[in-house]
């Protein structure tokens, strides 16, 4: 089985060598560079990287993406599309021709796309870069996607306990991405994703009505009908309400969102921090109840690590702290402090509650 890897790079001097030695299990790797002015194209050839340039102009990461792929030998059974901030866990490939059954297309495996500042998992889902050689292409613009083309059924198949991990360089700019995801639904004013993803930047650009009326048309199309990604854009409509100092907007849009996909925690989170920030202990100790009674962690890009770490447990510890009931909180603090052991401030929180379950106990006798 032949497997090659491609990419894409441009000015990636700094993780050039950490990657190609994360993909060394291939049989052979490709990059296509589209205008690197530093080392990044001496750095791969000495890890034996077949490098080719190419300007992109206009630039579209789709026909990016296609240029690299096309740069792939005909004879390849596998191919693996990265970029080069990302790293393979070692024995990716085994993994991967185990789990590759005849007839397989498409291969999807485990994907932390960020880690929080102690280096534990940030958000994490499944990605779907693995492919045959033929019947796929990119496409759009911005947050591009493989397209099956081919003929038949396309077979996808998941490849268990096979990592990649996402280091990003922070001081990257994200500047392009806005106008690159306009013109995605210019081009394309009916496809749900893009949609839902300019409205997405739209409010990390603080455009609180571009976003809501964006997000809004999601929810319209016709084909918008995956309900986690529905109530990501019902989410965002209310954190855009919260930028406009609406709250009670905001707060219906939540509920939405929960009746959307309930059986995700992230909206029963999004409400319950804003009732801890109001200090309706009531309403916190109600919403984490439920956040927590959702034990299926999903594996789309939609979950966030925060609602399945300590957090749940950490507002309910204090909402049944202000409320009195020291038992109750101690045992939500115990559960939090398990997802964070090192938490100097859930150790403090324990410690004063204990001491209030301590004296509650001794007035008791």
């Amino acid at each position: 089985m032949k497997i090659c890897v491609y990419a894409i790079a441009k000015n990636e001097a700094k993780f050039a060598a950490r990657w190609a030695a994360s993909m060394r299990e291939a049989d052979e790797i490709y990059v296509l560079d589209t205008g690197s002015e530093d080392d990044t194209d001496s750095i791969l050839r000495k890890y034996h990287v077949h490098v080719a340039q190419a300007k992109i102009n206009p630039w579209r990461f789709d026909s990016a993406r296609n240029a690299s792929l096309d740069l792939v030998p005909e004879d390849a059974d596998i191919c693996v599309c990265t970029d080069l901030d990302e790293v393979f866990e070692s024995g990716w490939r085994k993994k991967l021709e185990t789990a590759w059954q005849p007839g397989t297309t498409r291969a999807s495996y485990r994907y932390t796309w960020s880690f929080e500042p102690d280096g534990s998992e940030g958000r994490v889902f499944w990605l779907d870069k693995i492919h045959t050689r033929y019947g796929y292409r990119w496409t759009h613009p911005v947050h591009e996607v493989l397209n099956w083309q081919g003929e038949g059924p396309e077979k996808r198949i998941m490849v268990e306990r096979m990592q990649l991990n996402h280091h990003p360089d922070p001081e990257k700019s994200r500047a392009q991405y806005l106008p690159l995801l306009e013109l995605s639904v210019r081009e394309a004013p009916e496809d749900d994703r893009n949609t839902h993803y300019l409205g997405r930047e739209y409010y990390f650009h603080g455009r609180w009505d571009d976003c809501i009326q964006m997000l809004k048309k999601h929810l319209s199309l016709p084909k918008a009908t995956w309900k986690d990604e529905r109530c990501a854009s019902m989410r965002y409509i209310a954190k855009a309400y919260l930028g406009k100092g609406d709250s009670a907007a905001a707060e219906q849009w939540y509920w939405r969102a929960m009746a959307e996909a309930p059986y995700l925690r992230e909206p029963f989170m999004d409400l319950a921090w804003e009732k801890y920030k109001q200090q309706n202990w009531e309403a916190v100790i109600y919403l984490t109840g439920l956040a927590l009674s959702i034990q299926k962690r999903s594996r789309n890009y939609i979950t966030e690590n925060t609602a399945w770490g300590s957090l749940p447990w950490d507002l309910r510890a204090l909402a049944f702290f202000y409320t009195g009931q020291y038992e109750k909180a101690h045992i939500a603090i115990s559960e939090a402090l398990k997802y964070a052991p090192e938490n100097k401030r859930l150790q403090e929180n324990r410690a004063i509650i204990e001491h209030a379950l301590g004296k509650t106990s001794l007035a008791a006798k």
